[in-house]
């Protein structure tokens, strides 16, 4: 039985209750009876409320000496109480230092103590739990620190008494990494120019802004980048971009311009204002200068030109997709005109150029789609036989915005697409497969000529091709002429030359397309066994005219077959003749064949076929 005296709370308590109860009827216990068993009783019940106080008490007090979070208790009034470690961590200071102090003390600035009274203020105001703010508070030796400060209050031992606490995180690293990360969204990370997302929200925004101002665009290539970075390295290549940024920068900022790097060696120059063309101009001229001389790198000097698109626009008018568009397609003429220099925007060449490219892009899907046919072109004596001595086979495209197109309309853009081989495939087993059609029908069907597209005439796997095609069409190989030009023989990305050698001692027959004598020199160089040259061009067309230029025509003309002769090239032909005396002025000169309007235009199998058949 505990004594009087262990807790004297409770004796007071149990005392009174035994005089209460002694009075109580049936109650046969004296009072000092009553008052030891009661207090029995309530030390009981006391012991483990008192036990899971201290062991809450131990907990709170673990939770803040090893939180990693700052912790400062202050009381009613707001002064410092006590900190924990974390908090000592933080900032330097300890409970010694700071015991006394005002909460606000720890502030790094003016605002950031207003903001920790205003946040005490508001919690005794409105009795809210907690409030969280930004702050920069001051070290002890480092300066302010960037932190989270959550403010928050404890109830006192009376109501309506709080104690402030502030619970303290250093944000600075977050701060940066998020800092960091916004860079990375809106910057080049090798430049430091405005990437591609923040040029196109800043030229919505202009275009947004509206008035009366006018808004160029800029965009620019470096010229043969690629080599710079083949050649010497990516590290090299950086250097170079970097170099572009910095000078673009310093040419254009001084009048407001937004320079970003779109990407690769692609840059972007955004100006808005009162705009005058001739000074866009100008400015894009400056900066072609400033590059001008070179920038060296590890001791080596880099030349650097640039290739420019300009579009200069109202912005009322225009929307970014159109300028993006407008300002892409005016890049690529600059690039495809000869590079270091810039072109402006013309509408009449753009809607030249969309539909070039807009034909391109379709290419691919037209050859699945079945949208190619072949077309012939008959190649007639010149002797007065009228005998079609080869039929020249070209693709044409049946397209359905843009009508029929022929093979200029489609072939270069085939070239950049990289569909010329699909098509030039496309071309040989079409084409392949009607003559061996008509050779098994008529015996004396005239021979086949195709005009391989350059980008076939350069694939390593020609041979393979036509000689995969004379098998399957069971087509006899002296039936097939294959023809190049001089640009093919010339290209260094493929083995031409072998291919055509290998083609003829298969019994392919081998022709060339000249337009002047020096094409021929080819022949003797490479020792091409040509059996055929097929001449067209400016000659053949100023032969059909009057004067000196028909004689001087005919002079050249006259020359070229003479030597093509002392090559052992004796069957000589001529596109794009025009009527008879055009005819006989070729024939003249030593022209064997021909073909042109003089002998109808190009038509399809079925018809070549009725001919063939006509003429037997």
């Amino acid at each position: 039985m505990a004594e009087p005296g262990d807790a004297p709370g409770l004796v007071e308590i149990a005392r009174g209750w035994a005089r209460r109860l002694a009075n109580t009827e049936g109650v046969n216990l004296t009072d000092s009876e009553l008052e030891a068993y009661l207090l029995e009783f309530a030390t009981a019940a006391r012991a483990p409320v008192e036990a899971a106080l201290d062991a809450a008490t131990r907990r709170f007090t673990a939770l803040y000496s090893e939180s990693p979070i700052g912790v400062v208790l202050a009381d009613p009034e707001g002064k410092i109480l006590d900190v924990n470690p974390a908090f000592t961590q933080l900032l330097g200071y300890s409970t010694d230092d700071l015991a006394g102090e005002p909460l606000t003390g720890l502030a790094a600035t003016d605002d950031d103590a207003d903001t920790i009274r205003s946040a005490v203020d508001s919690l005794r105001v409105t009795g809210r739990s907690r409030r969280r703010e930004r702050a920069d508070l001051e070290h002890t030796q480092d300066g302010p620190v960037r932190t989270q400060v959550t403010i928050a209050a404890l109830s006192g031992d009376t109501p309506g008494t709080l104690y402030p606490v502030l619970m303290v995180e250093d944000v600075g690293e977050l701060t940066l990494l998020r800092e960091a990360l916004r860079k990375q969204n809106v910057l080049d990370a090798l430049t430091g120019l405005p990437n591609a997302g923040s040029f196109v929200n800043k030229l919505e925004t202009t275009l947004a802004s509206g008035g009366d101002d006018r808004l160029a665009l800029v965009y620019l290539d470096i010229d043969g980048f690629r080599i710079v970075n083949d050649g010497l390295g990516p590290g090299a290549g950086d250097e170079v971009l970097r170099h572009v940024a910095t000078k673009l920068a310093a040419v254009f900022d001084r009048y407001d311009g937004f320079v970003a790097r779109l990407s690769g060696d692609g840059f972007a120059v955004l100006l808005h204002g009162r705009l005058d063309t001739a000074d866009v101009v100008d400015l894009v001229e400056e900066a072609m200068a400033e590059l001008a001389e070179p920038v060296y790198v590890d001791g080596r000097g880099i030349g650097i030109s640039l290739s420019a698109g300009i579009v200069v626009a109202d912005t009322t008018t225009v929307d970014h997709e159109d300028l993006h568009r407008a300002a892409e397609i005016t890049l690529h003429r600059a690039k495809e005109n000869g590079r270091a220099q810039w072109m402006l925007y013309e509408p009449e060449l753009d809607r030249a150029d969309r539909r070039r490219y807009s034909i391109g892009a379709a290419i691919g899907g037209a050859i699945e789609n079945g949208q190619f046919e072949l077309e012939y072109e008959p190649t007639v004596k010149l002797d007065g036989s009228d005998e079609i001595v080869v039929v020249n086979a070209a693709p044409r495209w049946n397209h359905p915005e843009h009508g029929v197109l022929g093979p200029r309309d489609f072939y270069p853009m085939a070239d950049l697409t990289g569909m010329a081989p699909a098509l030039g495939r496309l071309l040989l087993t079409q084409a392949m497969s009607d003559a061996a059609a008509w050779y098994r029908e008529f015996a004396e069907a005239p021979d086949l000529c195709v005009r391989l597209p350059i980008r076939l005439a350069i694939d390593p796997n020609l041979v393979g091709i036509v000689h995969g095609e004379l098998h399957r069409t069971q087509l006899p190989p002296g039936k097939l002429r294959v023809c190049t030009d001089a640009m093919a023989l010339l290209d260094r990305r493929g083995e031409v030359l072998e291919a055509l050698s290998v083609l003829s001692e298969l019994e392919v027959k081998i022709a060339l397309a000249v337009s002047g004598a020096a094409d021929l020199e080819l022949v003797h160089t490479h020792r091409l066994p040509v059996g055929f040259a097929i001449v067209a061009g400016p000659l053949v067309e100023a032969l059909a005219s009057d004067g000196a230029e028909a004689d001087g025509a005919r002079r050249h003309l006259g020359t070229l077959v003479a030597r093509a002769r002392e090559l052992g090239i004796e069957r000589i032909g001529a596109e794009g003749v025009r009527n008879t005396e055009h005819a006989a002025r070729l024939r003249e000169i030593g022209v064997v064949a021909g073909r042109g309007k003089l002998f109808g235009d190009a038509v399809s199998g079925d018809e070549i076929r009725s001919l063939i058949a006509g003429r037997r």
